[in-house]
């Protein structure tokens, strides 16, 4: 299976955090699913960090890589034909980086990992 993880899946998954549920953990650690980081997510991250949201243990210019990396996720760039499911999206979220992630799930044919419950209205398949 294809799994895109969203950014708070990938942080979680990064810390090992108790608020990862066990089927999202389980799903991104079985060696038969490819999964995947949205270079969304590591825009939203670069972001909420700069801001001061985001506390890393170091720049994430190199957290990012460094954590994707040693979870093994393949990096996902965010393509022309992805952005361009946004315009038949209905409204229901206004994150636009939940509503590319949707995109890119539709468009790549990937399973969503994410708690967020709007994500799951989409017609993208989501695991939790």
């Amino acid at each position: 299976m294809k799994l895109l993880v969203d950014t708070c899946t990938f942080l979680w998954l990064a810390a090992d955090d108790p608020e990862l549920s066990c089927t999202a953990r389980s799903a991104c650690r079985d060696p038969a699913n490819t999964v995947y980081l949205s270079a969304l997510s590591a825009w939203e991250i670069a972001i909420k960090h700069r801001i001061g949201r985001l506390p890393l243990p170091e720049s994430p210019r190199r957290y990012i890589p460094g954590r994707r990396q040693w979870l093994r996720l393949e990096p996902l760039p965010f393509d022309e034909a992805a952005a361009a499911l946004d315009a038949r999206l209905p409204p229901l979220h206004t994150d636009p980086f939940d509503r590319g992630l949707v995109c890119q799930s539709i468009h790549h044919g990937m399973t969503i990992v994410t708690p967020d419950d709007t994500i799951a209205c989409y017609p993208a398949p989501v695991l939790w």
